[in-house]
């Protein structure tokens, strides 16, 4: 009888180790996904492709700048007037920063969600709140870095066309008046790409969503108006008539941000919103607030 046949396992040194290095942790990994949405928004690191719409538009906002700073130094000094205002400035440009907004968010999230790769990011050390959290951080940074440059050559070209360093100083003031409302900006229209953005897996959807999302508000705005002027006979309104005119710029984020640059920055009774200026305040950072908590609320159910 003959005995079974034995086979012996062999096993092969192929130089796989185990990692020894240093654990970077949570803080490390949040503040990576940042700068790497940052820089996909920009299109760095991609494609000559995927830098064209981006550097496109920051290229149309500076050239928009500068030809306003070679019109005021040839025309408006002379006349000893101003042609453009820095708060005013990012909401003249608005649909521009929409459109970098409704390519940029679906670049940082909905890729994602359509490869299908977030149970990879919320493996460890990330949180559920950790990436939507940077996602929506990078968006912000880089919507304003979109305006910081443009506003850099507003100020930068009006400062060299003064004579005193009191000018300069009285530039620089208003030149912050521009980088508070560009922030209010891009927290706005970021918050709003972003939730829109993580609903859908297909980039170009997202991108047709979140335009129409801002466009659509444009009719209704409308309306009110038409309301408030139903019985405009000449002169100013006045009564019931002037505060729907007021109020109804709330229903748009595009008149919205207008709205609260007016009330901080406007000269006294110049205001087109007249005393709603906290009202617009408060609904901003409250459609932010909305709109952080959904998206937070998306990423706790998503990818389970």
């Amino acid at each position: 009888m003959s005995s079974p046949t034995t086979t012996a396992g062999v096993i092969h040194d192929i130089g796989y180790q185990r990692y020894t290095g240093p654990r970077l942790g949570r803080g490390y990994a949040t503040r990576s996904l940042f700068a790497h949405g940052v820089r996909t928004a920009f299109g760095l690191g991609r494609s000559a492709g995927a830098k064209f719409f981006p550097w496109g538009i920051f290229g149309l906002l500076v050239a928009i700048a500068a030809i306003l700073v070679t019109v005021q130094s040839q025309i408006g000094a002379a006349a000893g007037e101003r042609i453009f205002t820095y708060y005013s400035f990012p909401t003249q440009i608005n649909v521009l920063v929409l459109l970098f907004c409704a390519v940029a968010a679906p670049e940082l999230v909905s890729r994602d969600l359509r490869g299908g790769v977030l149970p990879l990011y919320f493996s460890r050390p990330l949180t559920r709140l950790d990436y939507p959290l940077a996602k929506l951080a990078a968006l912000i940074t880089a919507v304003f870095l979109l305006l910081l440059g443009p506003l850099l050559v507003l100020f930068l070209g009006s400062a060299f066309s003064v004579t005193d360093m009191a000018a300069v100083w009285d530039e620089f003031v208003l030149f912050t008046q521009g980088l508070i409302t560009a922030g209010i900006m891009a927290a706005l229209f970021s918050s709003i790409a972003m939730l829109v953005s993580s609903l859908a897996g297909r980039r170009a959807v997202a991108a047709a969503l979140t335009v129409g999302l801002f466009i659509l508000t444009t009719p209704v705005l409308g309306v009110l108006q038409s309301i408030a002027y139903s019985n405009y006979d000449g002169g100013e309104l006045t009564g019931n008539a002037q505060r729907v005119a007021q109020i109804s710029f709330l229903v748009s984020p595009f008149t919205i941000v207008e709205g609260i640059g007016s009330w901080l920055f406007a000269p006294d009774g110049q205001s087109f919103i007249g005393p709603f200026g906290p009202l617009y305040l408060g609904v901003t950072l409250a459609v932010i607030a909305l709109c952080l908590m959904l998206t937070l609320l998306r990423y706790r159910k998503v990818a389970r």
